[in-house]
């Protein structure tokens, strides 16, 4: 057998890995594996072509088609009327943008232009020995060794073990944003991000929606009041089915049938089993790792329970037993819980510092990790729910106040006909020390207006300097804000 290929750097994975090469490494041969991502195993990484940036282009148009609703318009005295939605000119103007980029950049890649000494390699890695991977490409296989190996696999969409589920070939977040025409109708398996952003578009653009979801409310996981709130705009709007799992998928001539087992625990009529038909299934139950795909224990590297590279606060990764592997490190998806990009782009930043100067060590983990949901109305999220606050309140001793305040009662907000008891802004600090511990909001524009909290916490500013040491412009919608500050003094 012929001697393994070496090289100094090995990165496997196209999307916040394809920022690592540049001239601090012109030094260095780069092998650069990539399996692509998505059915068409395309270039560039989940967010660019299945993720983030698709689906809030779909998003706009998804807002711009629900404002253009009679009932939306009529409020403000507008006389509108939503012809339809032509979804091949949706979609085709989305990926229109979006594929030349990823073609652009994998044609980047390969001619070598931040590196001389990187090669390309389309193919899926895995390893077979410490720091040694075999890579499965379509002309074969390719045997690489390297000193140091940066893994960004990121994660693909998971499919629960529901009989008949993998069979009726259901549709994912990787698949749906390509149809050639959407269904009239459609089951959406699950209750977090993804499943209520594809919610919004589907019915924005005519589909007729049903959310599966187990547990009592959507978005569990967020704020109990964000949980609540996006739980009742979505049951006024789609079918809701809350505590509901589902038993059993087949596809037959008629559509989709869906065996749903209500679990209704107040209501005993409620629980009996029933058959939900609809012309197609999304499965949007979140994503998992691709350290599988890389067998990744090979390498005598650790995963957690749910299948995550472990990585310490250096980006570094482990083995099973905790130690850190030297020359090894680990991004986004594959190792980050939150899944998010902008974590991953940081985690990135962290990694290549870390690899260049590893006697001057950065930590990933110093900053408070938002998100936010892009469905309607927007949801944003950072630092510790209520819920956490009152856990960490009773391990510390210390004080907490929460302050929520109504878009409604905001200048801004007459403005746009909101009404109260609805959107809002919820703020949680600590009572002495005025330091946001968290903040969660749910309403227009809501990922935009969180950066000012965020900056707060991340420099660890004082709430009420936040509120008074600062002037808000009238009547712009930040205000909203203000009036929250004010109420923790």
């Amino acid at each position: 057998m012929s001697a393994p290929e070496h090289f100094d750097i090995a990165l496997i994975g196209s999307g916040s890995g394809n920022s690592f090469p540049g001239p601090e490494f012109a030094e260095k041969s780069i092998v650069y594996i990539d399996r692509g991502v998505g059915p068409e195993h395309v270039f560039g990484g989940t967010c660019l072509n299945l993720g983030c940036i698709p689906t809030k282009m779909f998003v706009h148009t998804a807002n711009i088609a629900v404002n253009a609703r009679h009932e939306h318009a009529e409020k403000f005295g507008v006389d509108a009327a939503l012809g339809g939605v032509g979804f091949p000119a949706v979609r085709d103007r989305v990926f229109g943008r979006i594929d030349p980029i990823s073609r652009g950049g994998e044609d980047y890649r390969a001619s070598h232009s931040d590196n001389e000494n990187l090669a390309l390699i389309r193919g899926t890695a895995r390893f077979t020995a410490p720091k040694r991977l075999v890579v499965e490409t379509a002309d074969g296989t390719r045997e690489v060794t390297a000193d140091t190996i940066l893994l960004a696999a990121g994660s693909r969409p998971a499919i629960p073990n529901i009989p008949g589920l993998k069979d009726s070939h259901p549709l994912t977040s990787d698949t749906i944003m390509r149809l050639e025409r959407l269904p009239e109708s459609i089951a959406i398996l699950g209750s977090g991000v993804i499943a209520l952003e594809f919610a919004h578009i589907l019915d924005a653009f005519g589909v007729d929606v049903h959310l599966i979801a187990r547990s009592g409310s959507l978005l569990r996981s967020f704020d109990d009041d964000v949980a609540r709130r996006i739980t009742e705009i979505a049951s006024a709007r789609y079918t809701v089915h809350l505590n509901t799992s589902t038993s059993g998928v087949r596809r037959t001539e008629k559509g989709v049938e869906i065996d749903l087992q209500p679990s209704d625990p107040e209501n005993s009529s409620a629980r009996a089993p029933r058959t939900l038909t609809v012309a197609d299934i999304l499965v949007a139950t979140g994503r998992t790792p691709n350290s599988d795909l890389l067998n990744v224990e090979a390498g005598g590297i650790g995963m957690d329970e749910a299948g995550r590279v472990m990585v310490d606060a250096h980006q570094r990764v482990l083995s099973s037993g905790g130690e850190v592997i030297d020359g090894i490190y680990s991004i986004g998806d594959l190792s980050s819980p939150a899944q998010l990009k902008h974590v991953a782009n940081h985690e990135l930043k962290i990694a290549r510092h870390n690899i260049l100067n590893p006697h001057a060590l950065r930590r990933s983990d110093d900053m408070p990790i938002p998100a936010a949901v892009f469905t309607s109305p927007q949801i944003a999220t950072v630092g510790m729910t209520e819920r956490e606050a009152r856990e960490w309140a009773g391990a510390t001793g210390r004080e907490f106040r929460v302050a929520r305040q109504e878009f409604a009662d905001v200048a801004y907000g007459w403005a746009m006909e909101l009404s109260a008891p609805g959107d809002f802004v919820k703020i949680i600090a600590d009572a002495e020390s005025g330091t946001i511990l968290g903040a969660h909001i749910i309403g227009p524009e809501a990922a935009t207006l969180i950066q000012v909290l965020i900056q707060a916490m991340s420099f660890g500013l004082d709430a009420r300097e936040i509120a008074t040491k600062q002037y808000w412009i009238h009547p712009a919608m930040p205000e909203v804000l203000e009036n929250a500050l004010l109420q923790l003094d």
